[in-house]
């Protein structure tokens, strides 16, 4: 006769199945007397793709260390489904935390042949059923075909593959990379880029995975997790980060900006492009607005504009994928850049109209700390 599930352990069984898949809480690192991960939380489900995104030095490769077990953090606590596996008085080993790895070297070993690369992780199964598994996992990165190759034979794209394999071949929970398409050229980046997207969400593992580049995190993520000194700066789709940016410094990791410096009068900012809603910042403080260079709107002088328009000079004009890219000079001496469409853009040397798109530009509380300041930079 079954036994009773009481209404107490089927809330316990119905938290543990929507429990994150990973979960950092609160979790500081130090080495000596520097603070590397500083009171980071957040957590990843089944099947996401998080990005840790932050320039060299922020934290974020300390970070995954700490999530595989390759470092024991300061405080805080890491945990998997639920489970504590990290804290004050608990610590699985790294190979028992079922966490794939994938590194920008790839780490695969040049005295094995690619099956027996893919398959040096599954020691705990039979030899028939190491086998069979490390091939399901080639095939799946369609590199079957080279299971008797040696790495040193491989291009890097198929290097990379078989790494992803390897790290994928124990079905990982979570699978976790350090700046994994870092070696690649641009054009085979994005090929195995968008393959190893595509079978890290066919496997379900939650995936966290470390870069530098904005625009790589932007394509790839579920969500963002940016990080500055050591902080969690903004989490968030990348929409999100894109759009609302928390701070200046966060905006200007994305993309370059056009800034300009100025004081909140009767609710408005004046620019020389025109006036600038305040967006919440109070009457007299200093304000610093960043305008991105397709927010620019360029024309005949005089045209019509949509805040107001000043006249420039073009000093340069580059091609800029389907755009080109214009430096101006505008006639108080402040420099900016604009993009305008490649069939219809100004020669350098024209004597052009710029207005802005007020609703597209950013404003946040003046960091140079003198308000009123008129100048742009680049």
């Amino acid at each position: 006769m079954p036994i009773a599930t009481s209404e107490l352990e089927k809330t316990a069984i119905a938290a543990a199945q929507i429990a994150p898949r990973l979960t950092l809480a609160h979790v500081s690192h130090r080495y000596g007397r520097m603070l590397a991960v500083d009171d980071v939380s957040f957590s990843v489900a089944a099947g996401e793709f998080v990005c840790l995104l932050g320039p060299s030095g922020c934290g974020k490769s300390t970070l995954l260390r700490i999530i595989t077990g390759l470092v024991r953090q300061t405080s805080g606590q890491i945990l998997i489904d639920g489970q504590e596996v990290a804290g004050t008085d608990v610590f699985v080993a790294p190979e028992k935390r079922g966490v794939g790895l994938m590194f920008q070297d790839y780490a695969l070993f040049p005295h094995l042949d690619v099956l027996h690369n893919v398959a040096f992780g599954l020691s705990a199964l039979g030899r028939a059923a190491r086998h069979d598994a490390a091939m399901a996992a080639l095939q799946a990165v369609d590199m079957a075909k080279y299971a008797q190759s040696y790495p040193h034979a491989l291009s890097g794209g198929e290097q990379q593959r078989v790494a992803l394999a390897r790290a994928m071949a124990p079905r990982p929970k979570i699978m976790l990379m350090d700046e994994p398409f870092s070696g690649l050229d641009r054009r085979l980046r994005d090929d195995v880029r968008a393959q190893t997207v595509a079978i890290l969400a066919q496997s379900g593992a939650a995936t966290v995975m470390v870069t530098h580049d904005p625009e790589e995190a932007m394509l790839l993520a579920d969500r963002i997790a940016l990080m500055r000194k050591g902080r969690l700066v903004q989490t968030g789709a990348p929409d999100a980060l894109y759009f609302n940016p928390v701070d200046a410094e966060a905006a200007e990791f994305f993309c370059h900006f056009n800034r300009v410096h100025g004081v909140v009068k009767g609710g408005r900012i004046e620019t020389p492009l025109g006036d600038i809603g305040a967006k919440g910042l109070s009457e007299g403080a200093g304000a610093e607005v960043l305008i991105r260079p397709e927010h620019l709107r360029v024309g005949p002088v005089n045209g019509a504009g949509v805040t107001g328009q000043a006249s420039a000079t073009v000093l340069r004009a580059s091609p800029h994928g389907q755009d080109r890219l214009l430096e101006l000079s505008l006639a108080n001496g402040m420099r900016m850049q604009a993009r305008a469409p490649l069939v219809s853009s100004p020669p350098a040397g024209a004597q052009i109209g710029v207005s802005i798109d007020a609703e597209s530009a950013l404003v946040f509380p003046c960091r140079c700390g003198r308000e009123g300041n008129p100048d742009a930079h680049q």
